[in-house]
């Protein structure tokens, strides 16, 4: 039987599946062996398509071919080999499952023709690479004959991407490959293309850049072979699928091209940063919007992406306390720092001249400390690098060659001499290594004394790279482990990994979503030194990753939910939503979208960020929003109905009039960075609900706490003496003017106006929503938050040791109190009122008719040059 099973497995290499059946049916195969060989094949293809990660959606009715790695293949064993020796067996195995899903996605190689679409959706350096590495492996395995990688726009990338191929496909079968391009240089066409592609001893490699003359090449000798392509299963790779493939003159019409040369050929986009992808319009049947299938790779706990650093606001349903708040790993470059750091403007690039200042001197001295922690932990054999992001311009990246050599003179002079600072940096390691916990990651704390020790070795070995196409000293980690000072834009910013980041120095100006997250280089794995990495950038820069988190987790959110709902891409386009400084994507790649509509429906909007500063302008803002307040509770208390039966130091007004709800609605101002409060949006939603019957009274609540003797308490309408609340801001910078307290809701609060019963054991979020519809279905729920001004950040005491809590600081905000303000809208039970919101999202209607800087990143306007002509594509 095993026998039989080898020999069916071995036709459906070149064969469909009911071929191969028919075939054993004429040598005569007795028909039970037959029964079986079917039933192995499809438990093995069935196992496949059932796994529950990744999570993924593939074509309805498609035929399922692939069953699996055998022992007797090539490529994927030795892979394998090399990733669990590298990685360990679990990420190997995730590895494995993922790229088993895709490859049992694309088409059989015998199928006579296919032109399929898919894209695959992962997070920013976190090992994309290696997935399709062993997608690319199992195909070669299973008949796929030539391997088309696009990788990116520069040279740079390119190269690391194929010294990788290289590195895990072909040195491990040498027989098995043939490289058509090579480290060295790109793609120059082999002579006799119908020959040399008749061949079929060996698979094909070329690693291409999204250029213009290079795929114009790749087109015109493509052409030349038509024949012999007929039997030539192709699968194309494209590394960074937003950046030049989507909307772009020259670039997209190439790569289309040259698919539209391959009569049997898979397309398969891979990103981190989908926006432009899922915003094509998908009635155009020649561009690349993954009509075919979409699959969502997992992350491991491990990974520090955008959410696990900046924090991120709470989506629909989430209880705000169990959102993640973010690593105290980001420092924040003053304001005032910024035109010493970059040119002012165009006019400034000329004569820019950077300086070394506090925020750039900390960064360095910080990464300089860092890197001799890893040495102390037993990582002086691995490569640690510093990257220092300021503008696109080669000049300016140049222009810090000077100060860090600088700063390298001074501190090699200085712990040689025992000066000033050592004191200096020792200070620096006391306050960093108390901010973020070690332990917290299984890794052991590393005293002063022991950096101390490292530091000369670490200082004198470091490297000071500006990476840009002009430069000729370049970033290569393969010459064996380096720090590394790495000074770029453009070359550094999508793509390329930067090995061993533990800094990132990043004041660049852009305000696009796909062009910001591709810029943090930071996120990804940081195995043994997981507390040690930092972030330096300007405070709003921090607030929109933040908001950018935030949004990439909803629309991983949505996608998930689509595939598992068995949504195809054409059945649901994903919401992305929007920002008012910021863009989602450049605006050639998001024309054909549209406008989606979203709802106020079941959800808690709040306050989080307060202004903080001593000025005027801030004292008048809390003024005027304790004033619009006081109207609020009196005519809550004046018009609405007491009710007494709340707990100490709270109060609620029940049935309280839509007038004056929406009369505080326009007098409270919310913070400019809350952008998910919007008071038209609210408004107007209000008056939708109210057509049907909702929302015409209010429940009003305050929620305070009992009054203590330490602090001033204050006066209800109802004379009801109540305390204040505290609420830290996040971070350990009490200076922000700007206070970002993360949450301001308390677990329990919003069922101030509920019956609950009486064993509250499985007390959640879920419980709280099905308790208002059945309790509050139609009435809304405003809570107002008095907010001691100063909060200092509360002691923690362990073994009789007092702690300040770390990642906090005190608010510090003018006056006695801040007024925080939550609104509750409840889920109708009815159909829903909607308004227009401000989200993004693909136009289906055409599917289905019946149903800052200036550095945009605008692959449409840079992109399309001929490359040839440009310094930055020399080959």
């Amino acid at each position: 039987m095993d026998a039989a099973w080898k020999r069916f497995q071995g036709l459906i290499d070149g064969m469909l599946p009911h071929e191969a059946t028919q075939q054993l049916h004429d040598f005569c195969v007795p028909e039970d062996i037959i029964e079986e060989m079917v039933r192995r094949h499809e438990t093995a293809t069935a196992k496949i398509a059932t796994l529950e990660e990744p999570l993924a959606l593939g074509r309805e009715n498609a035929l399922r071919w692939y069953a699996g790695p055998r022992a007797d293949d090539k490529n994927w064993p030795a892979y394998e080999k090399r990733v669990l020796r590298m990685l360990g067996t679990d990420q190997a195995k995730k590895i494995d499952e993922a790229s088993d899903r895709i490859v049992a996605m694309i088409d059989h190689p015998a199928t006579p023709s296919f032109r399929s679409r898919g894209l695959v959706l992962g997070h920013v350096q976190s090992g994309k690479t290696s997935n399709f590495n062993a997608v690319v492996c199992k195909a070669a395995d299973r008949g796929y004959r030539m391997f088309i990688i696009l990788s990116g726009v520069t040279n740079s990338l390119r190269r690391q991407t194929q010294t990788r191929l290289i590195r895990d496909l072909v040195d491990l079968n040498p027989p098995l490959w043939h490289q058509i391009t090579k480290p060295e240089h790109d793609f120059v066409p082999p002579p006799n293309a119908q020959s040399f592609l008749a061949s079929k001893d060996q698979c094909l490699l070329l690693v291409v850049k999204k250029n213009g003359p290079v795929l114009r090449k790749l087109r015109d000798w493509l052409e030349e072979a038509r024949e012999q392509l007929v039997n030539c299963p192709t699968l194309i790779i494209d590394d960074e699928a937003d950046q030049a493939t989507v909307a772009t003159r020259k670039i997209n019409p190439l790569i289309r091209d040259v698919i539209g040369r391959l009569p049997k050929v898979c397309y398969i986009g891979y990103t981190a940063t989908p926006f432009a992808n899922l915003l094509i319009d998908p009635a155009n049947d020649e561009d690349f919007y993954p009509r075919d299938f979409i699959l969502s790779l997992p992350r491991s706990e491990a990974y520090q992406g955008p959410e696990a650093l900046f924090g991120r606001n709470p989506l629909d349903g989430e209880d705000p306390a169990e959102v993640p708040g973010g690593l105290d790993m980001i420092r924040t470059v003053p304001l005032d720092e910024l035109n010493y750091l970059r040119p002012a403007n165009r006019a400034a690039l000329a004569t820019f001249t950077p300086r070394a200042t506090p925020s750039l001197r900390r960064a360095v001295l910080w990464f300089w400390m860092a890197t001799a922690a890893r040495y102390v932990r037993g990582q002086s054999d691995q490569h640690s690098s510093m990257l220092i992001h300021s503008h696109s311009d080669t000049r300016v990246h140049d222009s810090y060659g000077p100060v860090l050599e600088a700063l390298r003179s001074e501190v090699q002079q200085g712990l040689a001499n025992g000066s000033e600072i050592i004191a200096e940096m020792q200070g620096i390691w006391a306050d960093e290594t108390l901010r973020v916990d070690p332990t917290s990651w299984g890794n052991f704390s590393v005293d002063f004394n022991s950096v101390l020790d490292q530091l000369s070795r670490v200082v004198s070995t470091t490297k000071i790279v500006m990476d840009h196409y002009r430069s000729t000293e370049r970033l290569d980690y393969d010459s064996g482990p380096m720090n590394v000072i790495a000074v770029g834009g453009n070359t550094l910013s999508r793509g390329l990994t930067l090995e061993g980041l533990v800094v990132s120095y990043f004041v660049r100006s852009s305000n696009v979503y796909d062009s910001l997250l591709q810029m943090g280089r930071w996120f990804g794995y940081r195995p043994g030194y997981e507390d040690l990495p930092r972030i330096f950038m300007p405070e709003e820069t921090r607030r929109w990753f933040t908001h950018l988190a935030t949004v990439e987790a909803e629309m991983r959110l949505e996608i998930d939910r689509y595939l598992t709902e068995h949504q195809s891409p054409l059945d649901m386009a994903v919401r992305i939503r929007c920002h008012p400084k910021m863009r989602v994507t450049a605006p050639s790649k998001s024309k054909d979208a549209k406008r989606a509509a979203a709802s106020y429906a079941g959800q808690l909007v709040e306050t989080r960020y307060f202004p903080c500063t001593e000025t005027e302008q801030d004292e008048m803002w809390h003024a005027n929003n304790a004033t619009a307040v006081d109207r609020l509770m009196s005519r809550a208390h004046r018009e609405g109905q007491i009710d007494t039966n709340v707990a100490p130091g709270r109060s609620l007004w029940r049935d309280v009039p839509l007038d004056a709800v929406l009369s505080f609605i326009d007098t409270f101002t919310f913070h400019q960075n809350s952008v998910e409060v919007e008071r038209d949006l609210m408004r107007e939603y209000i008056k939708r609900r109210n057509k049907s019957g909702a929302l015409i009274r209010w429940n009003v609540g305050v929620i305070g706490n009992k009054p203590t003797p330490d602090r001033i308490p204050m006066t209800l309408p109802n004379g009801l003496v109540v305390g204040h609340v505290v609420r830290t801001r996040l971070g350990s910078n009490a200076d922000d003017p700007v206070a970002d307290i993360k949450t301001l809701t308390g677990p329990r609060d919003e069922a101030l106006d509920l019956e609950l019963p009486i064993d509250e054991r499985q007390f959640n979020r879920t419980l709280l929503q099905r308790l208002r519809m059945e309790q509050q279905a139609s009435r809304g729920l405003i809570l107002l938050y008095p907010i001691d001004a100063k909060s200092p950040v509360p002691v923690r005491r362990r073994n009789d040791d007092e702690q300040i809590i770390p990642g906090r600081a005190p608010l510090n905000a003018p006056g006695q109190t801040v007024w925080g303000v939550a609104v509750v809208f409840p889920q109708p039970t009815g159909a829903d009122a909607t308004v227009e919101y401000d989200y993004l999202q693909a136009d289906l209607s055409k599917v289905f008719p019946s149903s800052a800087e200036d550095d945009v990143d605008d692959d449409a306007s840079v992109l399309d040059q001929d490359l040839d002509t440009n310094p930055e594509d020399p080959k």
